[in-house]
């Protein structure tokens, strides 16, 4: 692994009035990440909690899930250069509005249209209350 991957990669803050990141990425997601990018071109998280594989993110090219005002921008990252938002349901926000999101990789293909499910692997949350 890319010694520069080799800590979390926290979201710069992108709620109103916000100082603190509320998301971030662990060094084997910033890889993964890197490795979707020449595929798939820019990318971007949704959060939704609803379907397909329940509250996994779902990593998608960038403007092709379309957001809303039911959406909330939590972070935007800068890997490499290029930002990368994540997004996530208004609803689902006010249950985890209290936590701190990191995405993480694991082996094994989840049941949704994530763009990392044909490379075996995909993205999933672990959170920690906000200090």
């Amino acid at each position: 692994m890319d010694s520069s991957l080799a800590s979390p990669l926290d979201a710069a803050a992108a709620l109103p009035g916000e100082t603190f990141s509320r998301v971030a990425l662990t060094p084997q997601a910033q890889a993964l990440l890197l490795q979707l990018r020449p595929i798939h071109g820019a990318l971007m998280f949704h959060q939704s909690g609803g379907c397909c594989d329940g509250s996994s993110p779902m990593c998608f090219p960038k403007g092709e899930f379309l957001t809303s005002d039911a959406d909330v921008l939590l972070g935007v990252f800068d890997l490499a250069g290029e930002e990368l938002e994540f997004w996530m349901s208004r609803e689902q926000f006010e249950y985890w509005k209290h936590t701190h999101l990191t995405v993480d990789v694991v082996s094994g293909r989840g049941s949704g249209f994530s763009v990392e499910a044909p490379e075996g692997k995909r993205f999933l949350i672990r959170s920690r209350l906000l200090d």
